[in-house]
């Protein structure tokens, strides 16, 4: 990073706008703007902690799944091996992260395009923290936004993915992605 002044400083600007007797959105937005460019970049680097994948009972998961859309007049799901992939992949770069992003593995289309998804309709749900299958699926619940992932009408395959970072602030790290594929 280049340790030389800029050459409008804000001192400069404050000194202009003071002569005109107001100080310009336009220079505060240029300023900011060239002191954001001098900052790096806006998302904080992977610490790439250590992880464990944990083994789940996939069909114990999509049966519980099943029974809570059931309860809302919804049909079953059944657990598909290209979403459990794409869920794996993304409990595993959040695990090594330490902390939740829909996109530090990658935008959500592209992670399903490389794990062979081909539906119309897919949505994930991410948590950290839950020990046990159940609580997550509660705290999914409870949140109006993860809660329509798992109730869209059109969702008929699962896929579930647990990876533990022990070094982490969360210890766990959950992905579920639904489709209609």
């Amino acid at each position: 990073m280049p340790t030389t002044p800029l050459p409008l400083t804000a001192r400069a600007l404050r000194r202009a706008a003071q002569a005109r007797g107001a100080f310009p959105r336009a220079a505060l937005l240029m300023l900011g703007l060239a002191l954001a460019g001098c900052s790096g970049s806006a998302i904080l680097p992977a610490p790439d902690l250590p992880t464990t994948p944990v083994i789940l009972d996939e069909a114990a998961a999509a049966a519980a799944i099943s029974r809570y859309r059931a309860s809302h007049g919804l049909g079953p799901v059944a657990i598909d091996s290209s979403l459990i992939r794409a869920a794996s992949f993304q409990a595993e770069a959040n695990a090594r992260a330490g902390f939740l992003s829909h996109e530090v593995g990658g935008t959500f289309d592209a992670r399903l395009k490389r794990a062979g998804f081909g539906g119309r309709y897919a949505a994930e749900n991410l948590s950290a923290g839950s020990a046990t299958f159940d609580e997550v699926l509660r705290r999914w619940q409870v949140s109006p936004e993860h809660n329509r992932n798992m109730l869209m009408p059109q969702v008929k395959r699962v896929g579930i993915a647990r990876v533990d970072a022990p070094g982490s602030r969360y210890k766990r790290f959950w992905a579920l992605i639904l489709s209609d594929g």
